[in-house]
C-alpha cells in the first residue's frame, strides 16, 4: 500500500493505521457516531467483536467501515513494492440477497466515495493487482465448507451479517482460520437466545455491543441527520403499536422499560429485539432471563459506595484438579462487590483456599459458605479445626424441607435448588431488591444456560450440573460461587462435627 502513496502522505497512513476512526473520516469521508466509532476501534484492536442491533440502526454500515479500514491498512510492502503481509476479507450472510444487496453496496459506496483507494470492484468483490490482496463476498453455505479453506493470510478478516441465522459448521469453519492478525466481526438482531450469534454476546472473548434504534442520532434528533438509518416516526409509531404505558413507579429496567418524550413504556419482543436490539424474553424454563442480569449489572456501575460495616457473606466454590478454578464471591447484602480467583486454575490446594478464606473470617460479622459436597469438604474441615465458627457448610445436595421460595409457594428437591432459585429471586426485577452485579462474562454465560423444571412431586430441581458443563464446556464455578451466598444458614442448623461432610 504504501507505493502507491508519496511521501508527503506517509506520516498520514501511519497516523489511520493508528486510529482507523481517523482514517473513516478522512478518506471514507463518512462521520461515525460514538457508538459507531467504539466498535471500530474494538475492531481494530480485538479479534472478535459482536454487534446486536435494532432495524436500520446502521450495523451493516458500520462492518463495511470495519472491512474497507482492513483491507487498505492491514498489508504490507517492501521498499521494491513487494507484497510481505497480505490480506484476505470474506464478508458472507445467510442469503445471496443479503450479501449482493445489502453488504457489498455498503463497501463499494465507501471505495467510490473515497476515490483514492487502489482496487477493482468486481462482483462482490474488491480485486487488486495482488492476487493475495482482496475482499470477497459470498452466500454462506453449510454445505460448502470448502469455501472457507482459502482464508489463510497474514491478515484474515470475516464479517458475518444476520449471523442468528448462519450455521454452527460455518462459524467452526470460520473459527479454524482464525491465526495470525485476524478477525472475526458478527453483526445481527438478537432474534433468538440460543446460537453462536447470542452465545457471543455473553462470553469473556468477545468485545460487545448494541446499537439500539432510541439513541440514533435520527430519533434523538427528530430529524434526518444519517441518511438511510432508523428515522423518528417509525420509532414513534412501534413505540404505540408495540409498548405498554407504565407509571415511573413500575418502571423496571430488566422489562427493557424506557422514557419516550417524557412517558414511561413496557416494550413488547418484537419492540426489544427489532427497535431495542435486546434478546426476547427467553423460554420458560430458563432459570435467570439475560436482561435480569444486565439490569443488574447497570445498577452495580451506577451503585453508591458501599456502607463499610455491612456484613460480608462469602461464596466460595473450591476446584479439583483439571476444573477451571476456585471462584469466591463477595456479597454485601444486594451488592456483589467482586469475584476472585483462589490459586492457579485446575490446582486442588485446599489449604491454600483455606489459608485465604482465614484472613476474611477473622472479622466475626463476615460468614464464608462452601459447597462441602466434593473438593470443599476439606477447605470446610480446616476452617472448622482452626475454630472458625462463621464457616457453614453449604451442601448443595442436602434437603431442603419447610424451605419456599418468597411467594411461599415453590418448594425444592434439595438444596442445590433452593440457592439458585433465592438467587432468581434475588434477581428478578419486579421484587424491588436492586441487586448489583459487577460484570462478568463467565457469570452472565452461566447463569443464562441453566435450565429448572418441575419434579412429579411439585417441587423445583435445577438440571445437573454435568449438563450444563457438556454445554459450557467448562464447570459453572462463578454462579455456584454466587449461588452460595444464599444458603439459609440462620435456618439450617450446623453441626460442627463433620459427620456427612466427606463422601
Amino acid at each position: 500500500m504504501q507505493e502507491v502513496l508519496n511521501s508527503e502522505a506517509i506520516d498520514a497512513f501511519k497516523a489511520w493505521q493508528t486510529d482507523w476512526c481517523k482514517f473513516a473520516k478522512d478518506v471514507l469521508k463518512v462521520d461515525l457516531d460514538p457508538e459507531q466509532q467504539a466498535i471500530l476501534r474494538d475492531v481494530q484492536n480485538h479479534p472478535r467483536v459482536s454487534v446486536c442491533s435494532g432495524t436500520a440502526r446502521g450495523k451493516d454500515f458500520i462492518a463495511a467501515v470495519a472491512c474497507v479500514c482492513f483491507m487498505y491498512l492491514t498489508p504490507r510492502f517492501n521498499e521494491a513494492g513487494e507484497l510481505i503481509a497480505n490480506t484476505k476479507i470474506a464478508m458472507t450472510a445467510p442469503t445471496d440477497r443479503q450479501v449482493g444487496n445489502i453488504m457489498f453496496p455498503e463497501v463499494s459506496r465507501l471505495v467510490r466515495r473515497a476515490k483514492v483507494l487502489p482496487g477493482r470492484l468486481v462482483g462482490y468483490d474488491i480485486r487488486t493487482d495482488w492476487e493475495e490482496w482482496f475482499l470477497t463476498g459470498f452466500k454462506a453455505s453449510k454445505d460448502n465448507h470448502e469455501a472457507w479453506s482459502g482464508f489463510h493470510a497474514a491478515n484474515t478478516m470475516f464479517v458475518v451479517t444476520e449471523a442468528s441465522g448462519i450455521d454452527q459448521s460455518i462459524f467452526d469453519a470460520i473459527e479454524g482460520n482464525l491465526q495470525g492478525n485476524s478477525r472475526l466481526l458478527i453483526v445481527f438482531n438478537p432474534n433468538i437466545t440460543t446460537g453462536y450469534a447470542a452465545q457471543s454476546q455473553k462470553q469473556a472473548r468477545w468485545k460487545k455491543h448494541r446499537l439500539d434504534s432510541l439513541s440514533s442520532p435520527n430519533v434523538v434528533n427528530k430529524q434526518e441527520v444519517i441518511p438511510g438509518q432508523v428515522d423518528y416516526q417509525w420509532v414513534k409509531d412501534k413505540v404505540d403499536s408495540w409498548c405498554t404505558p407504565i407509571s415511573e413507579a413500575n418502571f423496571t429496567k430488566g422489562e427493557g422499560d424506557f422514557e419516550f418524550e417524557g412517558r414511561f413504556y413496557r416494550p413488547n419482543d418484537l419492540f426489544r429485539v427489532k427497535v431495542r436490539g435486546m434478546f426476547p424474553k427467553v423460554s420458560e424454563d430458563t432459570l435467570i432471563p439475560l436482561h435480569w442480569i444486565e439490569a443488574a449489572q447497570e445498577n452495580w456501575r451506577n451503585a453508591k459506595p458501599r456502607d463499610p460495616n455491612t456484613p460480608l457473606r462469602i461464596g466460595q466454590d473450591v476446584a479439583g484438579m483439571g476444573r477451571d478454578n476456585s471462584i469466591a464471591c463477595f456479597r454485601y447484602n444486594n451488592y456483589v462487590d467482586k469475584f476472585e480467583i483462589v490459586g492457579q486454575a485446575g490446582q486442588a490446594d485446599h489449604m491454600l483456599v483455606a489459608g485465604y478464606l482465614t484472613h476474611l473470617l477473622r472479622y466475626p460479622k463476615n460468614k464464608a459458605f462452601i459447597d462441602t459436597i466434593g473438593e470443599g469438604a476439606g477447605v470446610y474441615s480446616r476452617l472448622v479445626e482452626l475454630g472458625y465458627k462463621n464457616a457453614f457448610s453449604a451442601k448443595f445436595s442436602e434437603g431442603a424441607t419447610d424451605l419456599t421460595d418468597v411467594t411461599g409457594v415453590y418448594r425444592f428437591a434439595n438444596m442445590r435448588a433452593y440457592c439458585y432459585w433465592a438467587l432468581r429471586d434475588w434477581l428478578n426485577p419486579v421484587n424491588g431488591n436492586n441487586p448489583c452485579l459487577p460484570p462478568c462474562d463467565e457469570l452472565t454465560e452461566e447463569l443464562t444456560e441453566i435450565k429448572w423444571k418441575f419434579r412429579s412431586d411439585g417441587s423445583v430441581i435445577i438440571e445437573a450440573k454435568e449438563d450444563i458443563k457438556k454445554r459450557l464446556k467448562r464447570s459453572t464455578d462463578y454462579s455456584d460461587a454466587l449461588a452460595e451466598t444464599f444458603y439459609p444458614h440462620d435456618t439450617i442448623v450446623q453441626e460442627q462435627d463433620l459427620s456427612g461432610v466427606f463422601f
